[in-house]
């Protein structure tokens, strides 16, 4: 594994650091652009026995072996199951049993995994190096497990580099926040995203990295996904709203993942004002006429509104209530607008 082409200045960057490496390491940047590939990279950096003069791993000791193989003695990846195959290495027993009852893997990082690190950081390292702990996506904690993070980063044992990655910084507790020196993993910028997925075999790959607000990892899972069917039901209400087909098009996304929508949402509001204000659409050209149609009519106070209130949702989308009626009160704030 490497990094992508658009990491590389960061990385030299990163590079520049490591001699004076701090305890903790709080990565954050936009979703989809490869902050968990660029952290797993560095850890297996710090634990190889012979990095190349740019700070990569060599990819052939015995260290890079383990790590390849996830079973290097020195690390520890904590993430939520549901981003797992399996349970969560490094979890006991009891953790694992809990998982595989559950009806669905759960979305947080549980205060057991965080608890499971106790005895990894108690134990001496194999070869006298680090130990490095990779922990992502950090808003995934939760209270008590965040809680029992920030023990620990209070009170680092010596010789351990933590790795985080978030793509909220603001959905982070502010004492983790201060324990950790904040590193920029910013966009690529749209050309080289472009050349990226034209390289990979994408076939309109601008459109795709549009619709993605520019991040290519977003863009190539959708563009493989091959469906905008669920994008452009929500679309084609928000072209042309009305509260029958609010109500109906909540019915018929309801098990779309709620952050999706309220992205789709967002950029499209994000459209609508900026062609307002200066003529020019990014997210949605395939929808050019419809979102004039809209800038035409929906005053900027009340579109600036419900820009407001997305965003809002943005930050509880992971967790609510009900599903459905999350995206009920969606689109009928949206309608309402527009009315």
């Amino acid at each position: 594994m490497a990094i992508y082409p658009w990491q590389e200045s960061s990385w030299q960057q990163l590079m520049q650091m490591r001699a004076r490496l701090p305890h903790a390491l709080l990565f954050h940047g936009p979703e989809g652009i490869g902050k968990a590939e660029f952290i797993e990279q560095f850890a297996q950096s710090l634990l190889c026995e012979r990095p190349a003069a740019d700070g990569h791993a060599c990819g052939s000791c015995a260290s890079c072996g383990w790590f390849v193989q996830q079973s290097h003695p020195d690390y520890r990846r904590v993430r939520p199951e549901a981003l797992e195959d399996e349970p969560a290495e490094g979890e006991d027993g009891e953790g694992e049993k809990k998982a595989k009852s559950s009806k669905t893997p759960s979305k947080d990082i549980r205060i057991e995994q965080v608890r499971a690190l106790t005895d990894f950081m108690n134990i001496s390292t194999h070869r006298q190096g680090l130990r490095v702990v990779v922990l992502y996506p950090a808003e995934a904690l939760n209270t008590a497990s965040a809680n029992a993070l920030l023990k620990t980063l209070e009170e680092p044992p010596p010789g351990t580099v933590f790795l985080l990655s978030t793509h909220s910084l603001d959905r982070l507790l502010p004492t983790i926040l201060s324990r950790c020196r904040k590193f920029a993993l910013p966009m690529p910028d749209h050309a080289a995203a472009l050349s990226w997925l034209q390289q990979q075999g994408v076939n309109e790959a601008e459109g795709w990295l549009r619709e993605q607000g520019g991040a290519p990892l977003l863009a190539l899972a959708a563009a493989e996904s091959g469906s905008r069917e669920d994008m452009d039901t929500l679309l084609k209400l928000l072209a042309r709203p009305s509260v029958e087909t609010a109500l109906k098009t909540a019915e018929r996304l309801a098990k779309v993942p709620l952050s999706a929508l309220v992205s789709w949402q967002q950029r499209w509001l994000y459209d609508v004002l900026a062609f307002q204000l200066t003529g020019a659409i990014r997210y949605y050209p395939r929808y050019r006429s419809e979102v004039e149609q809209v800038a035409a009519r929906v005053p900027s106070a009340q579109l600036l509104q419900v820009i407001k209130n997305a965003n809002a949702r943005k930050a509880v989308a992971e967790h609510p209530l009900s599903p459905k009626l999350f995206i009920e009160e969606m689109l009928l704030d949206y309608t309402a607008c527009c009315s």
